[in-house]
């Protein structure tokens, strides 16, 4: 397995294309969800075919974890520990918060990421990349617009959960080149499947015809190849890097929302949008600019 690699405008394709996958998985829960389907029904479906998936693709299970070092193990035991508590919680957010202000806490998570990637990956962050993070976030307060909300205890698991995505990130970029993102999503698969099968049973209903199992396991499916591309793209790039283009998601769910939803973005989604392309545009440029040559003494 090839280890980690300096392939920035691949891993950017790649994180772009996860963000996509995301979009679409999201929007196919919010359809079954208004259909009345439970949303812990559709977590369960989410991570139950994610590992199934992972399993058929990857071969024996022995095979598979056999080479895991113990150091590794505990690294996808956290990742996968992280990934399904910042689903429950914000499942429970969702009960008392808009989703303006859980998304508004969500996209903090760069900035996490930012001041956990240097102690914890040694990795350099200079004062553009911070610029295009802020640029972008900006970019987000206009879409998201979460001004006048009181706060609520709740919001302390919004921000757990901005916590984990970041951690989860730092993780996936550790362990990228030593673990096979096949290993990733298993553990992660598992663990949501196991987590999330009591609660799934509990708030059962049933599924229609064919095409609404489709939706119900293409769920599943996006989420998985979702991954697969989140997580070849750390390999390809530094996470303080990838994370900015996160903000993509949120263009992607606009386009989404007007095709399926019927959801026409005013003028301040489309002003957030266009800031959030322009930062992800200064990071491009900058990493694209040749580095000039050291003068030796």
């Amino acid at each position: 397995m090839a280890g980690k690699q300096d392939r920035v405008g691949l891993g950017m394709l790649l994180m772009l294309g996860a963000y996509l996958l995301f979009a679409a998985t999201d929007t196919s829960v919010k359809w079954q969800v208004t259909a009345g389907v439970g949303a812990f029904q559709l977590a369960f479906a989410r991570y139950g075919v994610q590992f199934a998936l992972s399993l058929a693709t990857s071969g024996h299970p022995s095979r598979f974890f056999g080479s895991v070092t113990r150091r590794q193990a505990q690294l996808l035991a956290l990742r996968a520990a992280l990934l399904v508590t910042s689903t429950i919680s914000n499942f429970i957010a969702l009960r008392y918060l808009t989703l303006t202000v859980t998304s508004a806490i969500m996209f903090s998570s760069p900035f996490i990421v930012c001041f956990l990637a240097v102690p914890m990956l040694g990795e350099r962050i200079g004062p553009w990349r911070w610029s295009a993070i802020a640029i972008g976030f900006v970019g987000v307060m206009f879409v998201v617009r979460p001004f006048g909300e009181e706060f609520h205890w709740a919001a302390l698991l919004s921000l757990y959960n901005a916590f984990a995505l970041a951690m989860f990130s730092i993780i996936t970029r550790m362990l990228s080149g030593e673990v096979s993102t096949g290993v990733m999503q298993a553990t992660a698969g598992l663990s949501g499947t196991v987590v999330l099968l009591p609660f799934a049973v509990w708030t059962w209903q049933p599924i229609g015809g064919v095409a609404d199992w489709v939706l119900f396991l293409g769920i599943g499916l996006t989420a998985w190849i979702g991954h697969e591309c989140f997580a070849r793209a750390h390999r390809y790039a530094e996470v303080s890097f990838l994370m900015p283009l996160s903000y993509s998601y949120l263009i992607f769910m606009s386009v989404a929302g007007w095709l399926f939803f019927g959801n026409v973005a005013d003028a301040m989604t489309f002003t957030g949008a266009g800031i959030i392309v322009i930062s992800g545009l200064i990071i491009w440029w900058r990493e694209k600019r040749p580095v000039p040559p050291k003068i030796l003494p």
